[in-house]
């Protein structure tokens, strides 16, 4: 596979009418794959496997919130970046999770050809899963370089997608209080 996404780019040069042996070029095929396999490498995560040992026992009851968790992912349509912050929250139901797992599995389903929708709900019910916690809320607002520098070229719009699971759907206060914290 890496020296068939080196052909491609090499390709791709040549098919914008450029030179890849330009002195400039020359190591931009190999550079760009390799960007290109650590953008995509989140298809490797198995969130089971990773949350197995970072779930503990707890009589917390109270909402855990982790927010501002800068992401970056590409657009599946138009293969450009779209970035931004995620804020995570959910109420335990006998068990917390080690925190530096959130922003992981934040990457793992960033790091993949991806839409903001599906990113949003593929967190929250990751979470919700493994958890089994009585709520899980995920906001992401994001920028995207699609709507930035072409169609429709507008710089200023961050897009806002909301998952709520459990107590965050059905608990309009426990909601209002997650939305507050978050803005």
């Amino acid at each position: 596979m890496q020296d068939s996404l080196e052909k491609i780019y090499r390709k791709l040069i040549v098919t914008l009418s450029d030179d890849p042996e330009r002195q400039e070029l020359q190591r931009t095929p190999e550079r760009a794959a390799e960007a290109l396999r650590f953008l995509t490498s989140g298809y490797k995560l198995d969130p089971e496997r990773e949350l197995a040992n970072a779930i503990f026992p707890s009589d917390s009851d109270e909402m855990v919130l982790v927010k501002d968790i800068e992401f970056y992912s590409l657009c599946e349509h138009h293969l450009l970046p779209f970035f931004g912050r995620v804020h995570v929250a959910y109420i335990p139901n006998g068990s917390i999770i080690g925190l530096s797992k959130i922003p992981l599995i934040i990457d793992g389903y960033s790091h993949r050809l991806q839409i903001q929708e599906r990113l949003t709900t593929q967190i929250a019910t990751t979470l919700m899963e493994h958890l089994h916690a009585r709520g899980v809320g995920v906001v992401i607002e994001a920028r995207h370089l699609c709507v930035m520098m072409r169609g429709v070229r507008k710089q200023s719009p961050v897009i806002r997608t909301s998952s709520m699971l459990g107590m965050f759907r059905t608990n309009t206060s426990m909601r209002t209080e997650f939305l507050n914290l978050t803005s």
